[in-house]
C-alpha cells in the first residue's frame, strides 16, 4: 500500500507541546507524513496542578523541523473563542489554509463528585468541550469555503464511566456528542469529523498517580503515546471512509466503539407494568442495530428560522 501522506496539508494540533504527550506524538507523525503541522499549546497553566516539566509548543515545532518538516508554533489557550481564532489565524498567515484540525487539548482532574471545586467544573468544560467547540467555529468556515476538512476530536474511555472522573467523562461523552453532530452537518460541505479515545503514559497521566502506582508503571511499559498516532492520522487522511465514528486506540490495540439500539418492543397500550413486565426485551441485545448519523434534509420540517441571543434580547 501506498504511504499515506499530506503533502501540502496543514494541520493544527492543539494541546501538543508536552512531552510525554499524545498531541506531540500526532504532531510528530503528521510532520513525518508531510504536513505543515501548527503546534498548540499552553506554556504553562497557572491552575494546574503539577505537571512534569513545562509545555512547549516550539519545541515541538523544533523537533518536526529538525526532521526535515514543516511546523509553527502557536502559543495560547483555545478555551476562549478568541484564543481560538488567534490560533487559526497564524496557521493560514503561514500557510495560507487548513486542512486538518486535532482538537487534543484537554485537563483531568481525578476528584469525587461530590468532592471536585467548582471552579475545576468549570475548567473541565472551558478546556474539553468549549475549546473544542471554539476551534471548530474557527476552522468551520474555511473548510465549508474550500469544500474539505478532517476534523480529529479527542476523547476517553472515561465517557462509558469512570470513578474519580465524573466531570472528565462528562466532558469527554460531550466531545463523542460534539463529534455526531458536527460529522452530520459537515457532510453536505465535504467535512468529516471522527473521534478517537486514546490511552497512553502522558504528563496527564503521570499527574495523576503516585510515583509507585502499579497503573503508572504499566502505563509507561505499556502504553507509548505513539502506539496512539496511526489512528488519529488515518482518520486526518483525504482517504479516511468513515464520519461520524469513534475509534479506541490504546497500547496497540485498535477498536470500533459505537452506539447501539436494541429491538426492544412496541406497544402503544403500555403500563408501568407493561415496562416491568418486558424489561428483558429492552435489554436484549439480540438483533441490535448501530445508530447511525441523524444526517437528513430539514429543509421541509417547518423549523423556525434562527435568531442569535442578541436579537432576541433586542426583540423582548
Amino acid at each position: 500500500m501506498n504511504e499515506l501522506r499530506f503533502d501540502g496539508q496543514t494541520v493544527i494540533v492543539t494541546g501538543a507541546g508536552g512531552n510525554p504527550s499524545l498531541g506531540r506524538s500526532y504532531a510528530l507523525l503528521f510532520g513525518q507524513r508531510g504536513a505543515n503541522v501548527v503546534v498548540n499549546d499552553i506554556s504553562r497553566d497557572p491552575e494546574a496542578r503539577h505537571y512534569p516539566g513545562m509545555a512547549s509548543a516550539e519545541t515541538v515545532a523544533e523537533e518536526i523541523r529538525a526532521a526535515g518538516g514543516k511546523a509553527i508554533a502557536a502559543e495560547g489557550s483555545v478555551a476562549t473563542s478568541e484564543g481560538a481564532k488567534a490560533v487559526v489565524q497564524k496557521a493560514t498567515d503561514a500557510f495560507g489554509r487548513v486542512d486538518i484540525l486535532v482538537n487534543n487539548a484537554g485537563v483531568c482532574i481525578n476528584a469525587p463528585f461530590d468532592e471536585i471545586s467548582d471552579r475545576d467544573i468549570e475548567r473541565h468544560v472551558e478546556v474539553n468541550v468549549l475549546g473544542s467547540v471554539w476551534m471548530v467555529r474557527a476552522v468551520w468556515p474555511l473548510m465549508k469555503a474550500q469544500g474539505y476538512g478532517r476534523i480529529v476530536n479527542i476523547t476517553s474511555g472515561s465517557m462509558t464511566g469512570y470513578v474519580d472522573q465524573v466531570i472528565y467523562a462528562t466532558t469527554k461523552g460531550g466531545t463523542w456528542s460534539l463529534t455526531r453532530g458536527l460529522a452530520a452537518e459537515g457532510q453536505a460541505h465535504g467535512i468529516k469529523v471522527n473521534a478517537v479515545s486514546p490511552g497512553a503514559y502522558t504528563r496527564m497521566v503521570i499527574s495523576s498517580f503516585e510515583d509507585d502506582s502499579p497503573l503508572l508503571a504499566h502505563s509507561k511499559q505499556s502504553l507509548q503515546p505513539e502506539l496512539c498516532a496511526p489512528a488519529v492520522v488515518f482518520l486526518a487522511h483525504e482517504s479516511c471512509p468513515v464520519n461520524g465514528e469513534c475509534i479506541d486506540s490504546v497500547g496497540g490495540d485498535v477498536q470500533r466503539c459505537f452506539i447501539a439500539r436494541t429491538k426492544g418492543f412496541s406497544d402503544r397500550e403500555q403500563t408501568v407494568e407493561t415496562i416491568a413486565e418486558r424489561f428483558d426485551e429492552v435489554m436484549d441485545e439480540t438483533g441490535a442495530e448501530t445508530v447511525g448519523l441523524a444526517a437528513m434534509d430539514t429543509s421541509e420540517w417547518g423549523i423556525r428560522p434562527y435568531e442569535a441571543a442578541e436579537e432576541r434580547q433586542e426583540q423582548a
